[in-house]
């Protein structure tokens, strides 16, 4: 099966990564739990090509991670009748003096304040009773939050990551987890970024050193498995 990556690789790039042995499968276990990050107005934007719809969501992913919302529903749908389902929502309160993301960037940062409607999860993926969304003010969802006590509570052993942005929060969250010994999958077409050079690479990065990087399908097949093998 081709990779997502593989059309920015260089044949040095080949090399190392196949005299390093880059990409083993870490694999999962038999407790995950599925971690929608940061599905809100503000990072998807409208459902149109990127650069059409900038000028009124600067954050927003476009076409392209309305592409992944759809898949997202579909694992979501197969998800909540096996495995607890979370939200993060990257969301600042009350001031942005300690938002590390405003420094970066110039646009109007009012809209990223919790209490506007660019804050809140999209209508298609809104929780349903249940599912817990985690507020969280960086962009690791392990960072400042409960996140990790819940999952102690629960005996979680697999993240299952998907939403955006791919190089960002998710990116972040995947590092996190794995450095605290969990198993991590990220589903590579339940993901999103703005710029592609960032999805792509840090997929490539991510399954080189880290975690698991799998398809809606293969996901869909890890999740009818664990309900033959109960």
């Amino acid at each position: 099966m081709g990779r997502i990556w593989d059309n920015v690789l260089t044949d040095v790039d080949r090399l190392v990564i196949t005299k390093g042995g880059y990409g083993k499968r870490r694999g999962l276990g038999r407790k995950p739990l599925l971690l929608i990050v940061d599905a809100q107005y503000n990072y998807l934007g409208a459902d149109a090509p990127i650069e059409e719809q900038l000028d009124k969501w600067p954050s927003g992913g476009g076409s392209s991670a309305w592409a992944a919302v759809r898949n997202i529903q579909k694992l979501k749908a197969a998800a909540q009748t096996r495995i607890p389902v979370f939200y993060s929502r990257n969301v600042q309160k009350q001031t942005l003096a300690f938002d590390g993301f405003s420094t970066k960037t110039n646009r109007d940062q009012s809209k990223y304040l919790d209490g506007r409607p660019e804050t809140q999860i999209v209508k298609e993926l809104a929780p349903t009773e249940g599912e817990l969304v985690i507020d969280k003010a960086y962009a690791s969802v392990f960072y400042g939050t409960p996140f990790q006590s819940y999952l102690v509570k629960l005996g979680i052993d697999t993240i299952l990551i998907v939403g955006g942005s791919t190089g960002g929060c998710c990116r972040a969250t995947a590092i996190d987890a794995v450095s605290r010994n969990y198993n991590v999958a990220m589903i590579e077409d339940c993901l999103y970024d703005r710029i592609t050079i960032s999805h792509k690479a840090s997929l490539l990065d991510l399954w080189m050193k880290y975690c698991d990087v799998i398809d809606l399908e293969q996901a869909m097949d890890y999740l009818r498995g664990m309900e033959a093998a109960k």
